[in-house]
């Protein structure tokens, strides 16, 4: 396994390979892991998205899941890095983490199959994929403004070849409270039927990502709170959630909600919704059905 990390160095974009504590360029350049300005480990040109892959989230929704996994992209600006803020845009306040292991493509995929794509796979990294469910009324089949607002794809902190996606813990930390806790087992269609399955029809280019799914108990966070995703073996990417600095406008486009299916969404209830009820499962305590501002 080796580990590598996309920083800014001296103001410009550089890979590194980690040893120890410090992060080595290529041309020597070298600087300790807690100084480092993070950028995502990789420049896709998309990032496509698994909907329901693991066990306890399809179980939390009290639904089942579809014959083959079904999916939405999340474009490119909405990429972020390691320690940087994710910003919750005014106006809005629905909005929701999900810890997930991104996948990212080393070469070319075309019509490949499921024992191929391991082939094509540099290496994997901690992702969160957030969603605001503000829109989710208006976005709900596209999920382009849920999934795809700006800074709402945080990788990092490091890619890491030759990792095993089997049997790993997967956790979600809100102020270092762990609020999801699950296990890559869980997945009914692992890394490699992923890529396979998207690789049919839609050419997969090196540096292009695919997030692979998150447990149960997504729930929403509040600016200032700071929120981990740790992946065995992965590390843990942080980040801190910031008030956007102007509001969603009010003068075109649909607004932001909370009707039922929005607020049954983010708190984790079942579609069929009967008033919001107490969050179930680890970090219940830290949201209530009144407050989320």
């Amino acid at each position: 396994m080796a580990e590598y990390r996309r920083i800014l160095l001296e103001g410009t974009p550089v890979l590194t390979q980690r040893d120890g504590d410090i992060l080595v360029a290529a041309d020597g350049r070298s600087i300790g892991v807690e100084e480092a300005t993070h950028l995502a480990p990789c420049s896709p040109s998309k990032i496509i998205c698994v909907h329901l892959n693991y066990s306890s989230r399809v179980s939390e929704f009290m639904t089942k899941l579809p014959a083959a996994p079904t999916y939405f992209q999340k474009p490119v600006s909405s990429l972020t890095g390691h320690g940087a803020n994710v910003v919750r845009p005014e106006r809005c306040k629905w909005l929701n983490y999900e810890g997930e292991v991104a996948i990212i493509i080393s070469r070319t995929a075309r019509n490949i199959s499921r024992e191929e794509a391991g082939d094509h796979i540099l290496g994997y990294a901690a992702a969160n994929d957030y969603g605001l469910h503000d829109f989710r009324d208006t976005d709900a089949g596209s999920m382009l403004r849920v999934k795809g607002s700006d800074t709402l794809c945080p990788i990092g902190p490091a890619l890491v070849t030759d990792w095993d996606y089997r049997g790993k813990q997967i956790r979600t930390y809100v102020n270092g409270e762990v609020v999801q806790d699950g296990n890559t087992d869980e997945m009914e269609w692992d890394m490699h039927y992923l890529v396979a399955d998207i690789a049919r029809n839609i050419t997969l280019e090196p540096g292009d990502v695919l997030l692979s799914g998150t447990p149960a108990n997504s729930r929403p966070v509040r600016p200032g709170d700071v929120v981990g995703v740790e992946v065995e073996g992965l590390g843990t990417l942080e980040n801190t959630i910031v008030t956007g600095p102007t509001p969603i406008r009010d003068d075109v486009g649909a607004q932001p909600t909370e009707s039922e299916e929005v607020l049954s969404t983010a708190m984790g209830g079942d579609w069929e919704f009967r008033g919001i009820r107490a969050p179930r499962g680890p970090g219940a305590k830290h949201y209530d059905s009144k407050v989320e501002d």
